[in-house]
């Protein structure tokens, strides 16, 4: 077959091939497939730091299989890190950037037949499909995998409270943390980094069972060197991202995305990388899915026993889409070339104590749940699947904060009291600027017994109680939770999907004509993000002028 770089005029494409051989490229591989290998390896995240050894056995699978591989790096942010301070306002908008940078390097040297994207981590696995997509060149994901935890999540949380009612000082914190977090690969929870590994799998765009394999494992190198293999595959066959990813593919994502009762985050990353295929996925879609697929797999936050390890033990994607067979698109097609159907034939649960029957669930509904009302009339989200059916119903009255700072000001000083609806506002991806995730507060709140937390900013996959977020419009936008004041009642009704302040039409239409906007100061490349972003709603996905 010929390459891409077959097609280039005579003397441009002479010189082109100069300057490979430049790089230690032998001249008479040119004629090859050539495999893009998009790496966000760096010395900073956990998730990535290992991805150089996994790189190179992909290329070793390309070569084997008659393909020429060229590597090249992208950035990726820690969220563990970069929680809790400003840094957490850069997060979401890397997603963009990450896609930005391959599309640069790939389409800006023109060389490239195919594509192999290597990540494990929040921002940086969606970021990295929807270049993926945008690009539409044969393309796999290779999944940096899962580190193990030599403790249990309840052991790990433990300390966390320990470290903040002051009975644990920070190198015990420190010491037992990393007992959790012991090495290379994503953390061990079912937070934002395996989920989008896990949902990389469901919509077929990385090989199965690849999503949790434990970091460096014999299982994990072999898998990496099977997608070098199989991209030059896909480019012999013209099996392009837009036949993979599909509205049923993404469906299919969906449905997995509640089973397991997955990060909230995941409903900015699939309609981000879906946008770039032209496909919709409204809000109301997650929670129309939710309606009809149950949670199955109880896995923390959701769980404080168990965690992706041992739900990969159990069967991992495929063990979930065969319980889930019956309700899901069957003749997806995925980059083996085979459909869902074909790749899940042989598959089962191995453990029900992880994965439950589909007739006997640990919730008849999904994991997430879209509440709409006056306080977020375009939808907000709650995980469900991580609040005590207790708390499901809650009424009381507002604390209102314009930002993190405010709140964490406010629990030092004890003014945070059991039966509040603590309000963060001014959070959101244009009040933020950068929607950072709030899962400091959580943890801080999940002292209280009976606390609730509704933002227009977003949550780490990790967090767990009653906290509502990701409310759109936001606040930056004229949005009801601008309008809120202390002493305001805040109804929450997670089985009515409802979210509200007791204020009438009136009310809120006096405070809207008074309502000063509030300024934050910020980069350059913050003020960027935010004059293009669109609301929470959407994906927070880059809105493009015509």
């Amino acid at each position: 077959m010929k390459n891409r770089i077959s097609e280039i005029a005579p003397y441009t494409r002479a010189i082109l091939k100069a300057h490979l051989c430049s790089c230690g490229v032998d001249y008479s591989s040119l004629n090859k497939p050539v495999i893009a290998i998009a790496n966000s390896w760096n010395e900073i995240v956990p998730g990535h730091v290992h991805l150089r050894e996994l790189a190179d056995r992909v290329k070793a699978g390309v070569q084997a299989a008659g393909g020429i591989a060229l590597e090249f790096n992208t950035i990726a942010v820690c969220d563990g890190i970069a929680q809790g301070h400003q840094g957490m306002k850069y997060s979401l908008p890397s997603r963009e950037t990450i896609a930005d940078s391959v599309e640069i390097m790939v389409n800006g040297h023109g060389t490239f037949d195919g594509m192999v994207v290597l990540s494990s981590c929040d921002k940086i696995v969606p970021g990295m499909m929807m270049a993926a997509a945008r690009l539409n060149l044969p393309s796999l994901v290779v999944l940096g995998g899962v580190m193990p935890n030599h403790i249990k999540p309840k052991e790990s949380k433990a300390a966390r409270r320990a470290f903040l009612d002051g009975t644990l000082d920070e190198q015990g914190l420190v010491e037992i943390t990393n007992q959790y977090y012991p090495g290379p690969g994503a953390c061990p929870f079912l937070g934002t980094a395996n989920t989008m590994q896990g949902l990389s799998e469901a919509l077929g765009m990385a090989l199965p069972k690849s999503s949790w394999m434990q970091a460096l494992s014999d299982e994990q190198m072999d898998a990496a060197e099977q997608a070098g293999r199989q991209v030059v595959e896909l480019v012999r066959q013209g099996i392009t991202p837009d036949k993979i990813m599909t509205k049923d593919a993404f469906e299919n994502a969906i449905s997995v995305l509640l089973a397991m009762g997955g990060s909230l985050n995941a409903c900015l990353h699939l309609p981000a990388v879906a946008n770039e295929l032209g496909i919709s996925l409204p809000m109301d879609l997650f929670d129309e899915i939710s309606r009809r697929v149950p949670f199955l797999a109880g896995v923390t936050p959701n769980n404080q026993e168990y965690t992706t390890n041992d739900l990969q033990r159990a069967g991992g994607i495929p063990a979930l889409f065969k319980e889930l067979s019956g309700l899901i698109h069957l003749d997806a097609l995925t980059v083996t070339g085979k459909t869902v159907a074909e790749n899940i034939a042989e598959s089962e649960v191995l453990d029900r104590e992880i994965i439950h029957p589909i007739d006997s669930p640990l919730d008849q509904e999904g994991g997430i749940a879209v509440l709409k009302g006056n306080l977020a009339v375009d939808g907000c989200l709650i995980k469900q699947s991580a609040v005590p059916a207790e708390l499901r119903t809650f009424r009381g009255p507002a604390k209102v904060f314009n930002c993190e700072e405010e709140f964490d000001e406010a629990y030092e000083q004890g003014r945070i009291e059991e039966g509040d609806a603590v309000i963060i506002r001014y959070e959101g991806p244009k009040g933020g600027p950068g929607m950072r995730e709030l899962h400091r507060c959580t943890e801080i709140l999940g002292k209280f017994n009976r606390v609730a937390l509704v933002t227009d900013g977003r949550f780490s996959g990790a967090s767990a109680g009653l906290s509502v977020g990701y409310a759109s419009p936001e606040a930056a936008e004229g949005g009801t939770i601008a309008l809120v004041e202390d002493g305001d009642t805040i109804v929450i009704d997670v089985p009515s999907r409802v979210l509200k302040v007791e204020l009438t039409e009136e009310e809120l239409k006096q405070r809207a004509d008074r309502l000063e906007s509030v300024k934050r100061e910020a980069s350059k490349y913050l003020r960027l993000y935010a004059a293009n972003s669109s609301s929470a709603a959407y994906g927070a996905i880059r809105k493009l002028s015509e």
